[in-house]
């Protein structure tokens, strides 16, 4: 191998690597590299891409990189993008190729101020999503603001583990403290929309890629990571109740579940699922450009969603999710095409209205409350949800993958 095809292998594995810790799925790393490879000449290399690593290997090269988990910034994943269609073209250099690489690897993340109100929009609209009131979401708008605040300088230092469960505390207690202030009604409504700002949307929605596209260890691992990080904000939440019940003499006594009867309008709904989704897209670093269209994907799920549990009752709460999980990945999908943009970009936001919230925290909050029963009732159930969007996801993924394939097969045959 001469030294311009070593230059571009390792800037084909440079761009790999910056997809990768910003939130691509295996696949699409793969792809990317394999196709800057071969549009400068490198034909006999082998790539493999893990979770958290990527080796190219050859007669006379190898190269093995480590990858630790980051902050997503999906705006990385569209550039990179972009930019390996403008190689395809045969309009960039090498040089120009390296330049452009290290310009999108030093882009700036989203501003502090624009990650804090999105996390706030967000998890306010979500408190009304679970059944919080006008009032609920008012407070947990301060709530996601100072959580923001918190995940933007202090959360991203600490180890994810830690940084979770310090991150479901806080949101617990701040929640905690709203209510007592009258500045909540309901209070789980509340912590449940705070605490989804912490859902590994990334992992759990690559993962389950990953698993659809045949690649069984990297998409293990991710849906392991994001399990764990779902354990750690339980345990964060049921702290938060331990530590106010050592200042007010016992743990805090919640009722069953209830749902607001004015926001549970499926007018209150629909925007309130929309406004959500557009503010986990600044929290994810999603293109300003795209956030209507992340929004209309997470609002499209949020409706079949409702329309199948709440409305018409035609599905049990895990069936819902699985076509809602469905209509997601399919809006995501057609948004892709149209906008020449990755599936992810739209599925990662558009997915997070039907995260299980309700379940880690009454599972967290009965199992601190010595009410075992009903933890392993909701843990169940919740487990249950979680699948569901799983197989949804998997099942339109895994659908799509087929018909480019055959639409490959169908155009190599032809030429």
């Amino acid at each position: 191998m001469d030294t311009e095809q070593e230059y571009a292998l390792s800037l084909a594995t440079e761009a790999g690597h910056i997809l990768l810790e910003n939130g691509a799925e295996i696949s699409r790393v793969e792809d990317t590299i394999q196709h800057l490879a071969s549009a400068y000449g490198v034909e006999d290399e082998s790539f493999y891409v893990l979770s958290n690593g990527i080796i190219a290997t050859g007669q006379h090269y190898a190269r093995a990189e480590f990858i630790p988990i980051k902050g997503t910034q999906l705006s990385r994943v569209v550039e990179v993008n972009q930019l390996s269609r403008e190689v395809g073209k045969g309009s960039v250099t090498l040089d120009e190729l390296a330049a452009r690489l290290k310009a999108i690897r030093q882009s700036p993340s989203k501003p502090w101020w624009e990650l804090m109100l999105g996390v706030a929009l967000g998890v306010s609209s979500f408190s009304i999503l679970f059944g919080g009131s006008f009032v609920d979401a008012g407070g947990t708008f301060v709530a996601g603001l100072l959580l923001g605040l918190f995940m933007a300088f202090i959360g991203g230092r600490m180890t994810r583990i830690f940084g979770n469960l310090l991150g479901g505390m806080l949101g617990g207690l701040l929640c905690i403290l709203a209510v007592r202030l009258g500045l909540g009604q309901h209070l789980p409504n509340m912590v449940i929309g705070t605490i989804i700002a912490l859902v590994p949307g990334v992992p759990f929605t690559n993962g389950m890629r990953d698993m659809a596209n045949e690649d069984y260890l990297s998409g293990t691992t991710r849906l392991l990571d994001a399990f764990l990080v779902f354990l750690c904000i339980a345990v964060g939440v049921a702290l938060a109740f331990l530590v106010d019940g050592v200042f007010t003499g016992g743990v805090m006594q919640l009722g069953s579940p209830v749902a607001d009867a004015v926001t549970q309008a499926w007018y209150v709904q629909l925007p309130a699922a929309f406004i959500g989704t557009v503010g986990f897209a600044a929290l994810f670093g999603t293109p300003r450009r795209y956030y209507l269209p992340c929004g209309f994907a997470g609002m499209m799920g949020w409706t079949v969603y409702i329309v199948l549990a709440w409305y018409t009752g035609l599905l049990s709460v895990a069936g819902a999710a699985f076509f809602a999980a469905l209509t997601v990945a399919l809006v995501s999908s057609l948004l892709a095409v149209w906008r020449r943009c990755p599936t992810t970009v739209f599925l990662i936001c558009g997915i997070i209205p039907l995260v299980p919230g309700g379940g880690i925290f009454w599972t967290a909050y009965y199992l601190v409350s010595d009410q075992l029963m009903l933890a392993a009732t909701t843990g169940f159930t919740a487990l249950k949800v979680t699948i569901a969007i799983a197989g949804g996801i998997i099942t339109l993924t895994a659908l799509v993958a087929r018909l480019q394939k055959r639409k490959h097969s169908r155009t190599t045959k032809t030429v």
